[in-house]
Formats: structure tokens, sequence, C-alpha cells
């Protein structure tokens, strides 16, 4: 039985373990938290930091395979255990190449994949010497997630806004649709794509609001996503999950954003709504089994559960009843104690063979389903 680590014990760490059950595995996780959403579900958990070279290299020096569920994980650690003949998923060069944001958009242009246009600015001095550049999105290389080290920056008035740290500042595209192309590719360099998903955005906390699956493209775009992530997963040269994250826009120009080197907020649909999920997926790749079935069994959609404005304390889930009476809908709470505006706290998917049908319970969820504390911050 393959012993196969974990970095990081959130709520993909715990779907991935929920879908580890199928298969013969031990699995590890380490995580700071020992209440993390991970933590009980995993055969052996291990208190450490992720970032921390000593933790990661003691944690992975004793197992087969390790994966991760976040990039900020220690990477030079990493490539000593691959040294050592730990099977890494996604390979160390490929974690570097995606987790430094300069780095990454670099990858795109000597790949000769297609990707917006970007200048490289190392603090906000070099910032302002590109206000003929604006509008334009200024992301920092390092450490950013979730909507967290984007800044949208339409004015030279707005440059302040920016970072005083190394960082990409990216043209502005006018876009049409937010799509993510979920792809695995194994050892042999097989690959299995996932219907293409369109993610629709929440503008205010720059989080995925809700999506669609699969996404309704033109036949022309369709072939030229796919073509295109295939080529970031290809030429990333490395086993493993990946979520390349695409911008269609109004004239049918397909431009890739990121690539997320792990299971994605966008594949969460696919626990029920795919024959084989993206968690599946991903054992399967690391287990040396046959790629899975990415067929869907229906259209899906996702609900992001995030906390509330104004709250921040215990998690209490208003309006879950109401959701759980609603036909095809599946509600995933990851099991965090505390809630804050903003933080992720489960998702719903919802299956339905007819697209209004998708986006009308999506709305009707959105409005219902609520997570507060009982203790209010004061305005």
């Amino acid at each position: 039985m393959l012993r196969v680590g974990i970095l990081g014990g959130g709520q993909l760490g715990r779907m991935l373990l929920q879908a580890a059950a199928n298969y013969p595995v031990e699995t590890y996780v380490m995580e700071n938290d020992e209440e993390c959403p991970a933590a009980h579900l995993c055969h052996h958990f291990v208190k450490g930091d992720i970032r921390n070279f000593d933790d990661v290299y003691n944690f992975g020096k004793g197992l087969d395979a390790l994966t991760i569920e976040i990039e900020s994980v220690n990477d030079e650690a990493l490539e000593k255990l691959e040294g050592e003949g730990v099977k890494v998923y996604p390979r160390t060069s490929a974690l570097r190449t995606i987790k430094n944001k300069i780095a990454q958009k670099k990858f795109y242009v000597d790949s000769s994949i297609p990707t917006a246009e970007f200048k490289v600015t190392n603090n906000l001095e070099e910032l302002r010497k590109y206000a003929d550049f604006l509008p334009a999105v200024h992301k920092i290389s390092m450490g950013g997630y979730d909507g967290k080290g984007v800044q949208v920056i339409r004015r030279s008035e707005e440059m302040e806004k920016g970072f005083d740290a190394p960082s990409i500042l990216e043209k502005l595209v006018t876009i049409d649709k937010e799509i993510s192309q979920v792809i695995a590719i194994n050892e042999k360099g097989e690959t299995a794509l996932y219907p293409p998903v369109d993610m629709v955005f929440d503008p205010h906390l720059n989080l995925l609001d809700y999506q669609i699956s699969p996404a309704d493209l033109l036949q022309n775009t369709l072939w030229k996503i796919e073509a295109i992530a295939m080529r970031v997963v290809k030429e990333l040269k490395s086993p493993g999950l990946f979520a390349v994250e695409l911008f269609v826009t109004r004239q049918g120009e397909v431009y890739v954003n990121e690539t997320a080197p792990r299971v994605h907020n966008s594949g969460h649909h696919t626990i029920e709504g795919n024959y084989s999920s993206q968690f599946d997926m991903l054992w399967r790749v690391i287990l040396g089994y046959p790629l899975g079935n990415t067929d869907a069994i229906l259209p899906g959609a996702i609900v992001n559960l995030v906390g509330a404005e104004g709250h921040n304390g215990e998690a209490v889930y208003e309006g879950l009843t109401e959701v759980l009476q609603i036909d095809n809908v599946f509600v995933h709470i990851y099991g965090k104690k505390e809630t804050r505006a903003g933080r992720k706290m489960g998702h719903v998917t919802i299956l339905s063979k007819e697209k209004q049908d998708l986006v009308h319970k999506a709305h009707k969820i959105k409005n219902t389903l609520k997570v507060v504390s009982n203790k209010t911050e004061e305005a």
C-alpha cells in the first residue's frame, strides 16, 4: 500500500481524502492546525508548517509520494525529496513555474501560449512608469490567492493601490467569458480533459460566485481552449491535475490567465456531476491507475458558500434545511469552525438537464443559504 502525503489540510485536502477512501492508500496530512478540515479524515496527521524546509522534508522523507493543496509550499524541500526518490505531484519544476506569477507569465511567452500583454514591476516606483499601459491588473508575484494580491488599476491616480513588491502589470482584457479547463496527465503523458467550466465571479470579493458546466461555447472556441490547455500541461512536463483558467474575448480570442497545479474550486462539481471526479482522478494519477471517465453525468453548477459580511466567529448555516429540500442539490460544508467575511466555508452543487434551471437554483441558493455567526462585528 502506497503512503501518500498531502501538504495542506484545508477543504481541498478534505475532499481528496474523501476520494482516497475508495483506494488502497495510506494517507498523511501536514498542516499547522490540528482542527483543520482534513485532520480527522487522514490515517496520519502531522502538525507542521508547509513553508518550512525541515517540516516538509521530515514529513515527506518516509513517504512514497506527495501532493499539494496550495502552492505556497517549500519547494526546496520538495526538490530534495524528489532527488531521493519521492514522487511529487506536480513536479517541483512545474510548481516553481506556477507559484511565481512572473515566472508563470514568462513560461507562457516562451512556450508560445497566448496570454495578455504584461510588464514586470519590482516596486511602486517602477509601476508608476507604466501609466500609458493602463487600464491593467497588478498581480503580486508570490503569495496571492482567492483574489488577494490582485488590484485593478484603471487610471494613473490609482497607481498607489499597486504592490511595492515584484509583480506583473497585465493589460486589462475585455472578457466575454472566464473559462476553467481541468485536465489530468499521468506519468505516461496520457491526458483526460473535463468539460470546460464557465466561471462567474463576485466583483466585490473577486471570488468565484457560481459556475456552470459545461460552458456554452462555440465549437471553434472549445477546440482552441482544449488545444491551449493541452499545450500548457504538456509544456509543464509534469504528471498531475491542473486547472487552466482562460479568458475568452467577444472576438473569440482565447488567452491563458493562470494555471493551478492542483485540484481546483472550478472542478468541485465533478464530485456528483462527472463519472470520475477531479479528486478521484488525481488519486488515479498518483497511484498509477488508468485515467477516469471525465464525461458529465448531468450539467452542473456550483455556488460557493462564503462567510457573510460583518460576521466573525463560530459558523452558523442559515437556510441549510431549505436548500437541502431542493432536488438534485448537494451541500458540502468544509468543517471550518470559524467564519469571517469572504472566507470559503463550503459549496453547493446543483445538477440539472436545463441550464436555466441551474442558474435559477444557483441564485435561489445564494439568497437562501448564508454563513453567519452568533457574534457580529460592530460597524
